[in-house]
């Protein structure tokens, strides 16, 4: 008897007593919904479902830039395995963006010591002259610091900025450090730079270099936009303290191209009482070019889809279960954007709203942003996970996953299942984004947990309401 079936049975015996207890009072769901509830988070448990899409996208298609033939090939990728799925209603809506292109990068110190450095462009970054920039290096420590240098400090000089992220599993370091990552090159040329290099937006020990967004202002003027890896930029501080002057070279072929078109997939299971009401999970298609794009986010497509599935597998739900797949999440949300504007009107249907966006370790948490009605319902499906080891957070002050923002304004049912994202900025956004660095068991345990959200979301005798 292997290990993994040994936990199956010791989980539903478990379950079996949750269900024997508390859960088999709930005024929300009957005894049979409960009963399908710990069926669907056995089958779950034991499916290869997410396995299968998460592989097939990141080996059949590969890496999905917004605006490339890997973009195109991943919606056509999601129709398909949508509607071999069994279902009821697959369509796409188009979204706009603009379009930038990676061509080449590279970057070396010049002097006092000669050496390569692992660098990337970052998103929406202008190229070079074809012989690179080569200038002095002028290190600070912070964005904020930066800011408050005097107007010349950086005259003529590459600004280095080398602001060190801090690791946790609820990812709060990321926000701090993005600062640098989105405006940082604006403020290195308001101050005179030439250039913009920084450490990469990472809690790595490896040499890959971090990508992601950046943006230039109107009236200043554009320079080089760029990150190196963490070994590399302690590297180049190192050189940087010796007290000699050190100078490097960067040099990035890119390209701006106008306006591109993607498109948002939506797969839905219609509900059987009141189908306009609906579940919506998802994660965004598209991904850098650098990886496969298997964390960020193949693995949340793949978690949201098996889910709906499994959560589809007792019959149909009251209430449907729509799985969106965001387009051109990495150049700025552009398909969650889309898809408000084309579903402003259908946004009330919304009854919760949860995005996988962070990986695939295991779930750890589940917090809400719902009104005070609902939150028997909450507490109802937070008890159904805690056989899963997800424990409730009830501040009741959930955000949501990034794709969620720009619904934000109008008030829906928010949901947060808090991925562990202690790892998860080891790989962000670089070529070690690949499928070998998903744990199938740990990615098993996210779509069971999925799958609860929406069977119970869907079938709860009290609507959820936003607050």
């Amino acid at each position: 008897m292997n290990n993994r079936f040994i936990m199956v049975l010791l989980s539903t015996f478990l379950s079996v007593l949750t269900l024997n207890s508390a859960q088999a009072k709930s005024d929300n769901f009957s005894t049979q919904q409960l009963t399908d509830v710990e069926q669907i988070k056995q089958q779950a448990l034991t499916s290869d479902l997410a396995w299968d899409l998460v592989e097939s996208l990141t080996t059949e298609v590969g890496p999905r830039m917004p605006g490339t033939p890997g973009d195109k090939a991943g919606v056509a990728w999601a129709v398909a395995k949508f509607n071999a799925m069994g279902f009821d209603k697959v369509w796409t809506e188009p979204a706009t963006f603009p379009k930038w292109i990676r061509y080449s990068e590279s970057a070396a110190v010049i002097s006092p010591s000669p050496q390569k450095l692992h660098i990337t462009a970052l998103g929406n970054s202008i190229s070079t002259p074809k012989e690179g920039i080569q200038a002095e290096v002028i290190e600070f420590q912070t964005l904020d610091e930066l800011e408050s240098a005097p107007e010349s400090a950086a005259k003529g000089k590459i600004v280095f900025i080398n602001y060190q992220m801090n690791r946790d599993r609820d990812g709060n370091g990321y926000g701090p450090a993005v600062q640098a990552r989105s405006r940082g090159a604006v403020v290195a040329a308001q101050k005179g730079a030439v250039g913009y290099v920084m450490r990469s937006v990472s809690t790595a020990h490896h040499r890959f270099a971090h990508t992601g967004g950046s943006h230039y202002k109107e009236g200043v003027t554009k320079i080089v936009s760029s990150a190196i890896s963490n070994a590399d930029a302690d590297q180049l501080h190192r050189l940087v303290a010796l007290g000699e002057p050190v100078t490097i070279n960067i040099n990035v072929q890119a390209q701006s191209m106008g306006e591109g078109t993607s498109y948002n997939v939506i797969g839905e299971f219609t509900g059987s009482e009141f189908p306009q009401e609906h579940v919506l999970i998802g994660g965004h298609l598209d991904s850098w070019d650098l990886g496969t794009g298997a964390l960020d986010d193949g693995a949340g497509v793949a978690i949201t889809m098996a889910a709906a599935k499994l959560a589809h597998s007792k019959g149909k739900t009251k209430r449907s279960i729509r799985v969106v797949l965001f387009a051109a999440e990495e150049f700025g949300l552009w398909g969650a954007k889309a898809y408000v504007k084309a579903n402003e009107k259908n946004l009330k249907h919304i009854v919760a709203a949860a995005e996988s966006d962070f990986g695939a370790d295991k779930i750890w948490a589940i917090e809400s942003n719902v009104d005070a009605s609902a939150l028997p319902v909450v507490r109802d499906i937070a008890k159904a996970m805690a056989s899963l080891n997800v424990e409730h957070i009830g501040k009741n002050t959930a955000r949501g996953g990034p794709d969620l923002i720009p619904f934000r304004p109008f008030n829906i049912p928010a949901f947060r299942l808090a991925q562990d994202g202690t790892d998860y900025f080891n790989y962000h956004h670089t070529a070690d984004d690949t499928l070998d660095k998903i744990d199938p068991e740990k990615l098993r345990q996210n779509v069971a947990t999925y799958a609860v959200f929406a069977y119970m979301a869907a079938n709860a005798k009290t609507r959820i309401l936003g607050k």
